[in-house]
């Protein structure tokens, strides 16, 4: 199904981000699904430009372009509000972000994986602080399977057909196991060109996870933010926007890529059918997925999540990802501080409102009280 949503800030931000003026405000012209499928926070729709407790200086961050559409529009109402404040915001994607962030090179990074503390991150990251370091869920970022085949704007996929399309093993359009879920459909011949992220990146990581999770026959690789150890058919392409661009041009192309990107980018998305029936991928149905996610931190204030990417739950999309804001629980420089609990506080609550109509989905209210109490303490 192909989502053409009007409203959508203009332009993706997958490369640098630098809105350091005052933009125009942007609030949620589409309602907020306060369902007990969704859970997603109750936020009026003028909440965007709600007051909030101000902070003025300077911050600089980067990281998950999975993410950069709603940074770019929650930056440019926080300095509407706050005038004394400038931040950027670098899309260069979730491993750099964390590498610089351990390196002190930014005040905050942006990451579609929480902190790994197998490879080292979470070490690292609190030496960086010189106090724990958090992962704060910020973003509801469900990853689309779009594509484009001429005719064809209702699709049904199901994990192992999913896998086996990335891998190589179904490589026509016509192919029998796709007919089979998409009766009365008329799929062509075309070949499938598959696309998929070159760089360093956790949308890749949770997508891996997807397929592991579901079809561990086919997929036998160890989930990793690098494609290259998947052994993915296809082309990588650098970032969110490059896969976007590569599906929108070529003809019988998937790749998986950010809801946001690919209701920007007007392409044609998937239903994926877990065994649960098909499901459209839409904000309710990735707030139904994310609501059973559990927090399964080491403790503290930390809200690593887990998320069930093998549910069978009837209206849950289940390839989703939660971007984060890895953060210091106390920084050195306490102007930092303020203006990082600040943006950040801003970001957790009237901020939610403006997610839908950019492609995401907002938190869970469940999740959005525990974010909100992390970020209270910082300091």
């Amino acid at each position: 199904m192909r989502i053409n949503r009007l409203g959508i800030a203009a332009g993706l931000v997958a490369s640098a981000l630098a809105l350091t003026a005052c933009g125009s405000s942007k609030s949620s012209s589409g309602s907020t699904d306060t369902s007990a499928a969704g859970q997603v926070a109750s936020t009026s729709a003028s909440a965007s430009t709600a007051a909030v407790a101000c902070a003025s200086g300077s911050l600089k961050a980067e990281g998950s372009t999975a993410q950069a559409n709603a940074v770019a529009q929650w930056i440019q109402d926080y300095q509407k509000q706050c005038p004394g404040a400038t931040i950027t915001y670098n899309g260069t994607g979730s491993g750099a972000g964390v590498s610089n962030f351990i390196a002190k090179q930014d005040n905050f990074a942006g990451s579609d994986s929480a902190l790994n503390p197998a490879a080292g991150e979470v070490t690292k990251a609190t030496a960086a602080c010189g106090s724990p370091a958090l992962d704060l869920p910020m973003v509801t970022g469900p990853i689309a399977v779009a594509y484009k085949v001429n005719g064809v704007t209702s699709l049904t996929l199901t994990p192992d057909v999913i896998t086996k399309i990335f891998l190589g093993k179904i490589t026509t359009w016509d192919d029998p196991a796709i007919k089979a879920i998409n009766p009365g459909v008329s799929l062509p011949s075309t070949k499938i060109t598959v696309f998929y992220r070159s760089d360093s990146s956790g949308t890749t990581q949770n997508f891996e996870k997807y397929l592991a999770a579901n079809d561990p026959t086919d997929f036998t690789s160890t989930p990793d933010k690098d494609s290259s150890k998947a052994g993915f058919a296809g082309q990588g392409k650098t970032g969110s926007q490059g896969v976007q661009q590569a599906i929108s041009s070529t003809e019988g192309a998937i790749g998986y890529v950010e809801w946001s990107y690919a209701v920007s980018g007007n392409l044609d998305t998937a239903k994926v059918d877990n065994g649960g029936g098909a499901v459209e991928l839409t904000a309710a149905s990735a707030g139904a997925a994310v609501s059973a996610a559990k927090v399964a931190s080491n403790g503290g204030a930390d809200l690593t999540l887990k998320l069930d990417y093998a549910t069978k739950a009837p209206g849950a999309y289940p390839i989703i990802l939660v971007t984060y804001e890895i953060v210091c629980s106390k920084y050195s420089d306490p102007a930092i501080g303020a203006l990082v609990k600040s943006f950040l506080t801003y970001t957790s609550g009237p901020g939610q409102a403006s997610l839908t109509d950019l492609g995401y989905a907002p938190l869970p209210a469940p999740i959005q009280t525990q974010v909100q109490s992390a970020i209270a303490a910082i300091s």
